[in-house]
Formats: C-alpha cells, sequence, structure tokens
C-alpha cells in the first residue's frame, strides 16, 4: 500500500499486537477497521472504557470530502475534525479503516486522557452505573465490560479522594489503624 498523503511505501509495524501501516516517509499511520481502537487501548489502558467515536456528538463534527485517497479502495477519504481539537481523522467511506498524520495518534491519547482528568466525581458516578448497565446488556465479550467497569469504578474511587480530601485522610488513617485524628 501507499502512503495517501506522499504516496510513500506503508511499512507493517506491530506494536503491543496491534497492526499498523506507517509511512516511511512523512510517518503517518494507516489503521484498518478496528485496529485503531486496539492502539488506544494499548497506549493507555485506563482510556479503554472511552469508545473512540469520531460520530458520538454531531453537533460537534466537522466534517468534508477530502482529495486523500483510501491506500485500501483509493476512494476519497472524508475528513473528520475530532472533538474540538486540531486532529483531522481521515476515514474510508467503505469502512476499511483510517489515517492519521504524524503524532496525530499522540494528540488523540492526550485530549482522552484531558478527559478522564476533567471529570467529577458525579461524573464518574453515572459512568460506573452506565458500566454496571453494561454488564448486563453491553455489546462485548463479559471479561471486556468487568474490565471496563472495574476501571471507572477505581477512576471514580480517585476523583472522590482527590475532591474530598479529608474523607482520604480519614480512610488512611483507619487504613493505618489510627481510628480518629
Amino acid at each position: 500500500m501507499n502512503c495517501p498523503r506522499c504516496n510513500g511505501f506503508l511499512e507493517t509495524h506491530i506494536i503491543n499486537g496491534v497492526a499498523m501501516e506507517e509511512c516511511v516517509n512523512c510517518r503517518g499511520i494507516w489503521f484498518s477497521k478496528d485496529e485503531l481502537r486496539k492502539a488506544k487501548d494499548q497506549a493507555d489502558p485506563d482510556l479503554a472504557w472511552i469508545d473512540f467515536d469520531l460520530w458520538k456528538d454531531p453537533e460537534k463534527l466537522s466534517a468534508k470530502s477530502g482529495l486523500s485517497p483510501c491506500p485500501v479502495c483509493q476512494k476519497p477519504m472524508a475528513q473528520i475534525e475530532y472533538d474540538e481539537t486540531d486532529v483531522t481523522v481521515d476515514v474510508c467511506p467503505g469502512g476499511d479503516g483510517t489515517w492519521l498524520d504524524n503524532e496525530e495518534f499522540e494528540q488523540i491519547i492526550a485530549v482522552l486522557e484531558k478527559e478522564l482528568e476533567s471529570k467529577t466525581s458525579s461524573d464518574y458516578i453515572r459512568t460506573t452505573l452506565q458500566e454496571a448497565g453494561e454488564l448486563v446488556r453491553g455489546h462485548e465479550k463479559f471479561a471486556s465490560e468487568w474490565k471496563d467497569f472495574t476501571t471507572v469504578f477505581r477512576l471514580m474511587e480517585y476523583r472522590i479522594l482527590i475532591e474530598h480530601p479529608r474523607l482520604a485522610a480519614s480512610l488512611d488513617a483507619i487504613r493505618r489503624g489510627i481510628p480518629f485524628q
């Protein structure tokens, strides 16, 4: 396959079990179908429960027809600005995959990590309840849903302790065997 940006050769790399094709010239990356999600999950396991969904907020979506051809089917890819960032993701109209220019993957990971840090304890409580519901009716395997639930629950605990330092100090004192300070 050739790069949709500079027509350079796309070289296959397997990183943490995820296959991707990287341009030897411009360092852009082609992710086949579900490989972008897998790469995101490997980059930061705390992000695995966040679905990388370019279409999740239609009011924030900015899409236009692109000129770059899909490396697989050669049809022009759609350009989608990802969630109020400077990252423009190129998507194959036939669903063959996603193209990211050099360093855009890292920018997306940074945006998702910022999303984790900006959530309040109330946000995490709501999300924990949603993840608990997905344990029962989720579309993924139970083990995957359980992992997502436990990750969100752990992040909720951290956020509550950050927002309530006196509670954190009291729990620490109990843990150390000192009932009151």
